[in-house]
């Protein structure tokens, strides 16, 4: 009977197999839908049986979050990639959550004009997923993040209300700002069909400035080189758009690349790498036309955690991080870095070493959430304050526990 309603949809349905597995949970069908109208079917005719749905973009973070309880519909988000308004006057756009980020960017770079955000996979990642996961790049130091830049969105909620809030609002949820809301809910409350984002001008030119700078002492008590660095460079008045950090197995050198675009770009990054230099003396190695080839993304997300914290405690972090195993890259002046283990070493030791690492982070106000790991024993989350609230805007949103469910922080 489910299949026969799910069918008199009239969206496109097959029978799922081994490929669509969400971390090993395998849907019985997958649906793929064009418009917010045949999502809206959908959720309807899951809401009437009761089934379970996970909303899928293009995969790159599906295996992020733990598994989820139940998967009975796989909503593949792949037929939605249409780019359905670009206001290059306003510098607005308005695209579909099945949109790639990378066919995005193409389209917005013919006319000039960019979404700033840099996701962190090279190609295949969506607008949904994107906002979804939350995913930042560097250059959320200077542009903010997808909270930031989007203006409006389209969800379908679980018992298939089609609702807007933002820009051209139709119909809005009451007391809620859905596009804070559903950027990083993990598809826990409905799904996003399309996002409006405020765009900016392609940049003239851009230059990165290399450095290679000492990692810190142990315990260290004082700023450590990159923290040094950071800190001028937060304040400085050529305006760099990012700084970011390299450090393989949090051991050995730092390498730290900065972002100089716009205007005179490279005037700005030469005079910034003289400041630079005399700060850190012989750290500074050259401005580049080009960044290094590993710039802004994630390499290894089989086990990835993300960290967020103050960028004043920048070095206690580093000083945290140092010899754990992890790799970190990530943010100097936004507080938020990437560690990757690309060096499996069990179970076991993985959730030590997070629970080890978790503990320095803690003692200095930092979070750290592991987003990937394939081990059931590694403590995900730590302790979230919010977590009641949370739960209460889940029961709002999707009392039956259909979308995602178990997927995001204590088990929503």
């Amino acid at each position: 009977m489910p299949a026969r309603e799910l069918a008199r949809t009239g969206v496109t349905l097959r029978e799922a197999g081994p490929d669509d597995a969400v971390c090993g949970v395998t849907p019985r069908w997958v649906a793929l839908p064009e418009t917010a109208e045949e999502v809206s079917a959908v959720l309807r005719a899951c809401a009437e049986h009761d089934l379970a749905v996970v909303p899928a973009g293009g995969g790159t973070k599906l295996h992020w979050g733990p598994a989820p309880e139940r998967c009975d519909v796989l909503l593949d988000m792949c037929c939605m990639n249409e780019i359905v308004e670009h206001a290059a006057g306003d510098l607005v756009v308005r695209a579909q959550a099945g949109v790639t980020m990378d066919a995005l960017s193409a389209a917005l770079a013919e006319r000039g004009q960019e979404l700033a955000l840099d996701p962190p996979f090279a190609e295949g990642g969506t607008v949904g997923g994107t906002l979804a996961a939350a995913v930042a790049g560097p250059r959320a130091f200077r542009y903010g993040t997808a909270r930031d830049l989007l203006i409006g969105i389209t969800v379908v909620l679980p018992d298939g209300t089609i609702a807007k809030s933002g820009g051209k609002v139709v119909k809005n949820v009451a007391g809620y700002d859905l596009g804070k809301l559903f950027t990083g809910s993990f598809g826990t409350l409905g799904v996003i069909a399309e996002a409006t984002f405020r765009l900016h001008p392609l940049p003239v030119d851009r230059r990165w400035i290399v450095a290679v700078v000492e990692p810190p002492e142990v315990a260290a008590a004082e700023p450590c080189q990159a923290g040094e660095l950071a800190a001028m460079l937060a304040a400085a008045q050529e305006e760099p758009s990012a700084v970011e950090l390299d450090w393989p197995h949090g051991q050995g050198p730092i390498w730290m690349t900065v972002l100089v675009e716009g205007t005179a770009a490279e005037e700005r990054a030469r005079v910034l790498r003289a400041r630079m230099g005399s700060v850190v003396k012989d750290a500074v190695k050259d401005v580049r036309d080009e960044p290094p080839p590993q710039w802004g993304l994630i390499q290894h997300d089989d086990i990835l955690a993300e960290v967020r914290f103050e960028p004043a405690e920048l070095t206690r972090v580093l000083d945290a991080v140092h010899y754990s195993g992890f790799s970190l890259r990530g943010s100097a002046v936004a507080g938020r870095v990437w560690l990757e283990l690309w060096d499996d070493p069990g179970e076991e030791k993985t959730a030590e070493a997070v629970a080890a690492l978790r503990a320095r982070l803690d003692g200095i106000g930092a979070r750290l959430t592991v987003l990937a790991t394939p081990y059931e024993g590694v403590e995900r989350w730590g302790a979230v304050g919010s977590l009641p609230l949370m739960r209460r805007v889940k029961e709002r949103f999707d009392p039956g526990r259909r979308m995602s469910p178990g997927r995001f922080v204590g088990g929503i």
